[in-house]
């Protein structure tokens, strides 16, 4: 498939911008509908959480954002480029270097050390190892972890873990970080670390953050909180 540009009225303060966003899934004859026409614009540098109550399409809101999977209709623009008319193989290396991912859990791989776990999204961007080594024990040490790059996850506190899956996400400076539920696997008190970790790195990078969460002292320190009912959007908060 060719890849092509659509011009939506370019605006340099733009991150992304959803349009007539519709994803359902077919069970037997049935059709769920679980996302209806979200139109959503998301500024460069600003934090915005995503709330509503299981099953409202908030992972897959996400996902769709992520380009982890692909919208029923309508589509997500990305500074002016409609994401989805790249194919598979263009759209898995813009997602590789324009997005970070953090999840609930946080999926490091056991046989690794921290350092070497975050390494890893810029080795599958061909960099060099020398590279990707500088750039991950930076970032350790900006999460907080200097002194703890050589140990496996099993050695580390879930929090940790969890500061680790964050390094990992921010490793290739990307322009958007996705977070589904990240401290929703946490005690109060390592969550709250988590959060003003999030919060910590948005103002000293200006990446744009879009987080998940059924935590309300998180979604309310938010730029903006979206609500999720029934596939529609609500702004609670901000434009």
């Amino acid at each position: 498939m060719e890849n092509k540009v659509i011009e939506t009225g370019k605006n340099d303060n733009i991150c992304l911008k959803t349009v007539e966003l519709c994803k359902s899934y077919k069970s037997g004859q049935n059709e769920l509908q679980v996302l209806q026409g979200i139109d959503i614009t998301v500024k460069k540098g600003e934090i915005i959480t995503i709330v509503g109550a299981s099953g409202s399409g908030k992972t897959t809101l996400l996902n769709l954002l992520g380009t982890l999977d692909r919208p029923t209709s309508g589509t997500v623009f990305y500074q002016d480029q409609d994401i989805f008319s790249l194919n598979d193989k263009s759209l898995a290396q813009f997602r590789n270097r324009e997005i970070g991912f953090v999840f609930q859990f946080h999926h490091l791989l056991p046989e690794f050390s921290a350092i070497e776990n975050v390494m890893m999204p810029i080795l599958i961007a061909n960099e060099s190892k020398d590279k990707a080594f500088g750039l991950a024990k930076e970032l350790l040490q900006t999460v907080g972890l200097n002194g703890r790059e050589h140990h496996r996850p099993s050695e580390l506190s879930g929090g940790e873990q969890q500061r680790v899956a964050v390094a990992r996400a921010l490793v290739n400076n990307p322009n958007v970080v996705l977070a589904d539920e990240p401290t929703g696997n946490l005690d109060r008190i390592t969550g709250e670390a988590i959060h003003e970790l999030l919060y910590k790195l948005n103002e000293k990078m200006n990446q744009t953050f879009i987080i998940v969460t059924h935590n309300e002292s998180l979604a309310e320190r938010a730029d903006r909180i979206i609500k999720l009912t029934d596939g529609k959007v609500e702004i609670l908060k901000g434009d």
